[in-house]
C-alpha cells in the first residue's frame, strides 16, 4: 500500500529532473548558432568549454534553421568560425552526406563557395585524414 505514493513520488521527481536538462540542451544549441552566425570564434569556445562539451561530438546533432553548423558559418559569411569548425571535425564527418545527400565540401561547391577560406580548411582536413 505505501509502495504506490512511493512510486510516484519517484516518478514525478525524475520528471522535473529531465526536463530542465532538455532546456539546458535547447538554450546551448541556441548559443552555440548564434555564435556561429555572427562569427563569434572566442564566445563559441568559451560556450563549448563551460558546457564541457566537444565539437566533434555535437555537430551532427546540432541543426540552425535546417543547416550543419558549417553551412550556417558558410550562409553568414562567417570564415573564422566556420574554419574553427572544420579543423575541429574529423574528416570522416566532413565526407559524410548530410541530409541532403551532399557532403559539405560538395555543396560548397554546388553553391558558390569554392574560393573560402571554409572550403579550403574543410580540404586540408580531409587530405589530412585525421
Amino acid at each position: 500500500m505505501r509502495l504506490m505514493p512511493v512510486a510516484l513520488a519517484a516518478l514525478i521527481a525524475a520528471s522535473f529532473v529531465s526536463t530542465p536538462a532538455e532546456a539546458n540542451t535547447d538554450q546551448l544549441v541556441a548559443n552555440i548558432c548564434d555564435y556561429v552566425k555572427s562569427n563569434d570564434k572566442n564566445r563559441l569556445r568559451k560556450k563549448l568549454k563551460e558546457s564541457r562539451v566537444k565539437l566533434r561530438n555535437i555537430y551532427t546533432g546540432v541543426s540552425c534553421d535546417g543547416n550543419s553548423l558549417l553551412r550556417t558559418a558558410y550562409n553568414s559569411n562567417a570564415l573564422e568560425v566556420g574554419e574553427y569548425i572544420a579543423k575541429r571535425l574529423p574528416a570522416g564527418d566532413l565526407n559524410t552526406p548530410e541530409a541532403d545527400g551532399q557532403s559539405i565540401l560538395d555543396w560548397a561547391n554546388a553553391n558558390g563557395h569554392s574560393g573560402s577560406a571554409i572550403t579550403a580548411a574543410v580540404q586540408q582536413r580531409i587530405s589530412s585524414g585525421e
